[in-house]
């Protein structure tokens, strides 16, 4: 092998002419959404770690998103079933898909299409946590009721769950 031809595969993708660098930013992507659901933002991040400028991480989330490898729907609602299985509220996932940059119709729509029975949630791990101890005075039960809203239920739901 040649001393040029490996001093280019060595050289910083920003010296790489794009079009020789195209098919390895794609394999990256797939690779990173074989992995697990990423939102565009973080996959967008992701590949600007590696590397690739924005513009052509950008060139590469749209070509994922028009072969419909990549979607923030799907991420949205993958995030909702991973997070309920670890028994977070609707408040607190809201909040964690946004600061993904998942837009509010996509979260909203994710929440109407993965339906989930939040009182059974919080309950389960309301159980789990305190046992069936019933709670001693208000300073216990206020306590209770924060740490409920710290993990995303709504005080709806705790005040059903509490009472």
């Amino acid at each position: 092998m040649s001393s040029d031809a490996y001093e280019v595969n060595e050289a910083p993708h920003d010296q790489v002419p794009s079009s020789s660098r195209t098919p390895d930013i794609l394999h990256t992507a797939v690779r990173l959404l074989s992995g697990r659901e990423h939102s565009q933002r973080e996959l967008l991040q992701k590949l600007q770690q590696r590397g690739w400028s924005e513009h052509e991480s950008l060139e590469c989330l749209a070509e994922l998103v028009a072969r419909d490898l990549q979607s923030d729907q799907r991420f949205a609602a993958s995030f909702i079933r991973s997070r309920v299985s670890k028994a977070y509220g609707p408040v607190r996932i809201r909040l964690e898909l946004k600061e993904k940059g998942v837009e509010r119709e996509v979260i909203e729509g994710a929440f109407r299409e993965e339906p989930v029975e939040w009182l059974q949630v919080a309950s389960g791990w309301y159980e789990r946590r305190f046992g069936l101890e019933p709670i001693a005075d208000l300073k216990e039960r206020a306590k209770r009721q924060q740490i409920l809203l710290r993990r995303g239920f709504t005080n709806e739901t705790i005040r059903e769950l509490l009472n």
